[in-house]
């Protein structure tokens, strides 16, 4: 190949990183998740090390959410990269899939955050050390109001449209059922409660109100036990939150079908095989490609008469109501339809003197032969099709153009009659019968029709 003296070497890994950090932090949307992400990185240094002064495992707990939260902020800015990166034909569909990879990661690393929680409660509850609450309440509102202030001044548009889609988590259910109840006796808190409160906002509250629960009663009874226990709720709440999370982000990254839109694509693809010239509407496939955008492919076999361009354009406004990526495949009938051959037929395959009938030889042995019938001597092999009183009545014949001459040199005559010939000899006329000299070869065999032993003609 061409050797380029001057070729510009690929970057590294950490130089593609660096280019596209760059090219997020051109834009100024994004210095306001840069500034979040730099106090959070503080705030998590901090309560790491009050973590480690007090010997709290639920504030060690609640802490996680903090991680989380910073975990939300990059994907916020992978969000931004998204929107600024074109398609390009290694990702054809766009970038969209790396969001909802992010929110996937950032999920289960939460989920797994909280395993580790419940593992250290459980050693925990063996031998239970003991808590110093000097800054636990400090810690404790520290995290909640940056937890708040962040989920509530940053507009993280991939985690709002996740806890929306994805199926509410157990304390929702039981947040909402309680709502219920007091807003049966204030209506007044209907607009507040009622409606399905963010899980992000309701882990932090509930988190927060576990701490402070256990502040009181190390306080007031040391009981130490009970940080334990407000660690493993802890825990148990932020796996209940995420995993519904993650189950919606894996079932985006494994290409199904959202089921609140099955309904709707069945109703279209109906009106689609009802269009003109469509007669059959297959191989179709739907899937969500980023959040809040659904791609699809469809094959539709037309008639051989149809526009392909007018179908094309009926189909695609149809399913572009619903579908933002489609690729629809038009092609026409392919049902071939037997037709006649109007070729005159050649002359000399009517011409029966320039064919030869040959009798091919049984391919049994003769001893396995009955020499009166010339059938197979067993009685166990069924009878064989089409016995006639004729030699080699087992093998068709083999019919074999007349362009060499037999070698054999028997007195017979082999070569080509006149179909005159022939007919003389009662070969050509139909019901009766072909005669035993134009079969075997003996021309002066006397027959039936035509001529006797000397040559007259019979009455």
């Amino acid at each position: 190949g061409t050797i380029h003296l001057f070729r510009k070497s690929q970057r590294s890994l950490v130089g593609k990183l660096t280019h596209e950090f760059r090219l997020v932090a051109a834009d100024r949307r994004s210095w306001k998740i840069l500034l979040f992400g730099a106090i959070n990185l503080i705030c998590i240094g901090f309560l790491l090390m009050w973590c480690s002064s007090t010997n709290s495992i639920a504030l060690t707990a609640y802490t996680y959410l903090t991680i989380f939260d910073l975990f939300s902020l990059v994907t916020c800015l992978i969000s931004y990269w998204v929107m600024m990166k074109k398609p390009s034909p290694i990702y054809s569909f766009g970038f969209e899939r790396f969001e909802v990879l992010a929110v996937f990661a950032s999920t289960v690393l939460a989920q797994l955050g909280a395993l580790f929680i419940l593992k250290e409660s459980a050693e925990r509850f063996l031998e239970q050390p003991e808590i110093h609450t000097g800054r636990l309440l400090v810690g404790t509102f520290v995290a909640l109001f940056f937890n708040l202030f962040t989920m509530l001044s940053i507009r993280n548009k991939p985690f709002a449209y996740v806890s929306e889609a994805a199926s509410t988590s157990w304390l929702q259910e039981h947040v909402a059922d309680l709502s219920r109840s007091i807003c049966g006796i204030i209506p007044g808190l209907s607009s507040i409660f009622l409606p399905r409160m963010n899980p992000f906002v309701l882990i932090d509250i509930a988190g927060a109100l576990a701490l402070c629960i256990t502040y009181m009663l190390i306080e007031i009874n040391n009981y130490f036990a009970v940080d334990t226990a407000s660690a493993i709720a802890i825990a148990l709440m932020t796996f209940g939150t995420m995993y519904p999370m993650s189950v919606y982000s894996g079932k985006v990254l494994l290409q199904t079908t959202p089921p609140h839109v099955i309904g709707q694509l069945d109703k279209l693809l109906r009106e689609v095989s009802t269009l003109d010239g469509v007669l059959e509407v297959r191989n179709e496939h739907f899937w969500t490609l980023g959040f809040g955008t659904l791609a699809g492919s469809v094959h539709v076999r037309i008639r051989r008469d149809a526009n392909e361009q007018m179908v094309l354009a009926h189909v695609t406004n149809r399913l572009y109501t619903l579908v933002s990526t489609l690729t629809v495949q038009i092609f026409k009938d392919d049902w071939i339809r037997p037709t006649l051959s109007s070729v005159p037929i050649a002359n000399n395959i009517l011409n029966l003197s320039d064919h030869h009938i040959i009798q091919m030889p049984s391919l049994k042995a003769a001893d396995n032969l009955n020499p009166v019938t010339s059938t197979p001597a067993k009685p166990s092999n069924p009878p064989p099709e089409f016995s006639f009183n004729t030699p080699g009545k087992n093998v068709s014949p083999v019919v074999l153009l007349n362009t060499q001459t037999r070698p054999y040199g028997l007195g017979f005559n082999h070569g080509s009659a006149p179909y005159s010939s022939v007919l003389s000899q009662g070969f050509g006329i139909p019901g009766m019968g072909a005669t035993q000299g134009f079969r075997t070869g003996f021309t002066n065999v006397p027959s039936r029709y035509g001529t006797n032993a000397r040559g007259q003609p019979r009455p």
